[in-house]
């Protein structure tokens, strides 16, 4: 067939089809262009799920008759000046209002802030319309109409209205997130109106906005540099998760992006804190010169190229580490409110009284006498327990002696119930401490240190095992060798495309070396990481951890159950047990007063 040049309608509907994906998309990118013109104050409305309708009004600074023609023309904009590798603005492809135009009826309304009038193009298909005068507030107003419907396929692709609807939320959502001097407004027949008022440059006011005040209770605080990179943001207390992934967000230089490295790095900082299947909330702000990031490589803009990943991997990893040992032990605040909605005063409904009235037996008021099921007597939850003090040493690696009068963040042990539950007395509350959980993790924080102080002890195989694999794997786990050996694993060339196996951590037991060396080759080629085989050894240490602690069911004195507190105070990540539970509850005593009606 010969080769024939196509139309420039077609042409901007093959652009479209990589930049707008659904309604989504195309608000995103209006929304961008609203953001670079310097707007504070941005309104979307929609209609039909943004099929129907989508418009993006705001204050920024304008255009005049000769800009509106170039923006609906392809590959013009204000962006970019000489070079791609630096690129300070959200958008900059210069095919967002070009592609609507083709699959859209779009129209365009603007007036610069200095003029007495404005002007206004319209696209409809791909065909431009004559520039006409319009009257218009400073600003620009953008109005796309049945979207996709010069390309009717693209209709059958899309979600319901519901769906799309969600997803332009969640767009503006993120935006918001990026810019809190910045009003938004959504609203629309297909929903409720949705407002974020400006914060200025409080930006943990406006995360509470977007997240729920219970964020701003539970976040921790992040600033970390490394080589010029710096990251700030925050990341929720380990017990503070959620069902999915939705409530993490990162930017890279103010952009929203939804990068998988970024996760990824996410997701290992809370490796052993968070329970399977539950996902931490974060906010994360990476700075770096433009130059080190490649913006360019996804059409919608949402995912990014560092020049070094391993290093934007460490930063987000350690940040958020070490924030999580600063102060990542205190429990969520939802914890207290879960209790709180548990305890549920006043009688039974009607259709639940049992049979003849009422009585001191079947009362809910009346006093506790559990059985066990089995003619055995429970626990009795205070007795023989005299009342303990906090002055109770550490049984393991003891922090210096506190002072005489200091209070204690867990306070003072009182009791111990159902032979598991340790409950303390504190200055405004009391906590409830799962023993095993809480045991379980200081031993779990004590094997780790332990594991990376000094070379992991390793045992020497009598016979090498030879490992087959490409000779770029080879080439990057022999990049590793030192870092490896430094884990108990020792390894060598031999031969093209193979590697010898001498020596493997002993604390592993009998390894699958042939396993073990496919896993790290393949993630060094992803990540340009080894960290697999530390969190193996890690995960090792867990379980290990796990059946070396005080087990449920044991009485402890009180100086034992004292001493487990004051070590919980000093130990990083103490809030939540290795598999992400919560190790304590803590209640306030107003929270105690309004369930009995003191306040």
């Amino acid at each position: 067939m010969a080769i024939r040049q196509l139309s420039e309608t077609l042409i901007n509907q093959i652009a479209a089809g990589e930049v707008i994906e659904r309604p989504a998309s195309a608000a995103k990118e209006l929304i961008e262009n609203a953001l670079d013109a310097g707007a504070t104050r941005i309104e979307i409305a929609t209609a039909g799920g943004g099929k129907a309708l989508l418009r993006v009004s705001d204050n920024g600074s304008g255009m005049d008759a000769a800009d509106l023609e170039l923006a609906v023309r392809r590959h013009c904009t204000s962006k970019i000046l000489e070079t791609l590798e630096d690129i300070r603005t959200l958008g900059f492809r210069g095919e967002a209002l070009p592609s609507i135009g083709s699959v859209a009826r779009l129209s365009i309304a603007s007036r610069k802030r200095d003029s007495t009038g404005g002007h206004e193009i319209a696209v409809t298909g791909g065909k431009i319309a004559h520039m006409r005068p319009a009257a218009a507030n400073p600003g620009t107003i953008v109005e796309v109409r049945d979207l996709f419907f010069a390309t009717p396929a693209r209709l059958k692709f899309l979600k319901t209205e519901k769906a799309e609807a969600g997803a332009i939320t969640e767009i503006v959502k993120r935006m918001a997130i990026a810019f809190p001097a910045v009003r938004f407004v959504l609203s629309g027949s297909d929903r409720t109106t949705l407002e974020f008022p400006a914060t200025g440059d409080d930006h943990l006011a406006r995360m509470a906005q977007v997240l729920g005040k219970e964020f701003r209770d539970n976040a921790i605080a992040l600033d970390a540099v490394r080589e010029e990179i710096s990251l700030t943001g925050f990341a929720g207390v380990p017990t503070f998760n959620r069902g999915n992934s939705a409530h993490q967000y990162a930017f890279v230089n103010g952009r929203p992006v939804q990068d998988k490295l970024i996760l990824s790095a996410i997701r290992g900082a809370y490796a052993e804190t968070i329970p399977s299947g539950r996902y931490p909330v974060a906010v994360l702000s990476i700075t770096l010169d433009p130059a080190l990031v490649d913006v360019n490589v996804h059409p919608a803009k949402s995912d990014v190229r560092f020049r070094d990943p391993g290093l934007v991997r460490g930063l987000i990893v350690g940040a958020i580490r070490e924030a999580l040992a600063r102060d990542g032990s205190r429990a969520a605040t939802t914890g207290a409110s879960d209790m709180l909605r548990s305890f549920r005063p006043g009688f039974q409904p009607n259709s639940q009284r049992p049979q003849g009235g009422w009585s001191a037996e079947t009362s809910p008021s009346r006093p506790f006498q559990p059985t066990t099921g089995f003619g055995e007597r429970p626990q009795a939850s205070f007795d023989g327990l005299s009342m303990p003090t906090a002055r109770a040493e550490p049984q393991f690696s003891p922090p210096s002696a506190p002072e005489p009068n200091a209070r204690y963040p867990l306070g003072a042990a009182r009791a111990q119930i159902h032979a598991n539950y340790i409950v303390a007395q504190t200055e405004d509350g009391l906590v409830i401490v799962d023993q095993h959980a809480a045991h379980e993790r200081l031993v779990f924080e004590a094997m780790r240190k332990a594991l990376h102080s000094k070379r992991l002890a390793s045992q020497v195989l009598l016979i090498p095992e030879i490992i087959d694999i490409p000779e770029e794997d080879c080439d990057r786990l022999m990049q590793h060798a030192a870092e490896l050996s430094e884990l108990g694993l020792a390894i060598e060339r031999f031969g093209p495309g193979a590697i010898a196996v001498r020596e493997t951590p002993a604390m592993l037991g009998e390894v699958d070396a042939h396993g073990l060396i496919r896993q790290l080759a393949d993630e060094i080629a992803e990540w340009d990481t080894a960290s697999g085989l530390s969190a193996k050894l890690e995960y090792v240490a867990a379980t290990m951890a796990c059946h070396g602690s005080v087990r449920s069911g044991r009485r402890l004195r009180p100086e034992e159950m004292n001493a487990l507190l004051r070590e919980m105070e000093v130990t990083p990540g103490s809030g939540q047990c290795n598999h992400g539970r919560p190790t304590y509850i803590e209640l306030k005593l107003s929270d105690i007063e309004r369930l009995f009606g003191r306040s």
